[in-house]
């Protein structure tokens, strides 16, 4: 990085982009410009920090791009948005080989063609730790955002998505193992269901979040938005074989991940009892009246186990 210099390194990652008919201005501006027929933009920003989000002996630079920018654009369909455009933030030190932030960009590019966006520009500082930082944006096509505070008691509670992957393979991946390599591939690169956040504010979702942090801990922001009480049916969930094969090689109920696993960003809405939802969502659980504070209760008992990610708790 220190004989490439910042302009070098600027034109390398901006030879990586491809426009989409949203991006008007590209790079090369003070600023780029992105159209919104909506007239309302939806944004959310992110950072990953090396050694706290992620470690450069279990992820290649081009996997680090791709859960960067999944994870930002899954907030974007999380609020039945899709998402147009994506903005780079990135803090590097000069000793770093010039290939590992171009095989970045290119991971950002490849998940941004997936969820249908646009790398549009950013900034490049020089700095003694890795740091990503990503601001994403979406349109809302004339849709009414879906919000957190909507939910209302009788309403089902569904989930497309996987939920508990990304935690399984981090337990592989602590243990030095790199295999079953689907688990450990889904720690390292997240496939969120964009699709699903547009479709479910199509199908009447009354409040919606990705899975980022844990199934628990999202639904709890729902519960506490919506001032409700949330129950998941732990027999709704699905285990796979294999899942339940990695928790007993390492001593871990697997239903731990898959309520307390954060990282899949899997879709999980609340919806009207009688909406007709395709085969892809599965009913998990019910939104309740609170017994006393808006809480989120598994089989019908609060969850008293340790869950969910918070970047200032132990």
């Amino acid at each position: 990085m220190g004989e490439l210099g910042e302009f070098g390194l600027i034109r390398e990652l901006t030879s990586r982009i491809t426009p989409t008919p949203a991006v008007r201005i590209g790079p090369g501006d003070d600023a780029a410009v992105v159209a919104a027929p909506d007239r309302r933009v939806v944004a959310s920003t992110d950072l990953l920090l090396e050694g706290r989000h992620f470690r450069r002996d279990w992820s290649t630079a081009y996997d680090v791009g791709r859960k960067a920018a999944a994870q930002n654009l899954a907030d974007i369909a999380a609020m039945g948005a899709e998402p147009t455009a994506l903005l780079l933030g990135l803090v590097v030190p000069a000793e770093l080989p010039a290939t590992w932030p171009t095989e970045l960009m290119d991971g950002l590019h490849d998940e941004c063609q997936v969820a249908g966006a646009a790398v549009v520009g950013g900034d490049v500082v020089r700095g003694e730790t890795i740091t990503v930082a990503i601001t994403a944006l979406g349109d809302l096509h004339g849709r009414e955002p879906v919000t957190r505070s909507g939910a209302r008691p009788g309403d089902v509670v569904a989930v497309t998505g996987w939920l508990g992957w990304s935690a399984a393979g981090h337990s592989v991946l602590a243990r030095g193992f790199r295999s079953p390599r689907a688990f450990v591939e889904a720690h390292r690169r997240p496939e969120p269901p964009y699709h699903a956040g547009p479709a479910a504010a199509e199908l009447g979702a009354t409040a919606m979040t990705d899975v980022s942090d844990g199934l628990v801990a999202d639904l709890g922001h729902i519960a506490d938005a919506s001032k409700v009480r949330i129950d998941i049916r732990s027999s709704a969930l699905d285990i796979p074989a294999q899942m339940s094969d990695i928790g007993q090689a390492v001593g871990v109920d697997p239903l731990q991940w898959v309520l307390t696993g954060g990282e899949d960003h899997a879709i999980v809405a609340t919806f009207p009892p009688d909406a007709k939802l395709p085969a892809r969502w599965r009913r998990i659980g019910e939104v309740l009246h609170p017994s006393a504070a808006p809480q989120v209760t598994v089989d019908g008992a609060p969850w008293d186990r340790a869950g969910g990610w918070d970047h200032f708790g132990d």
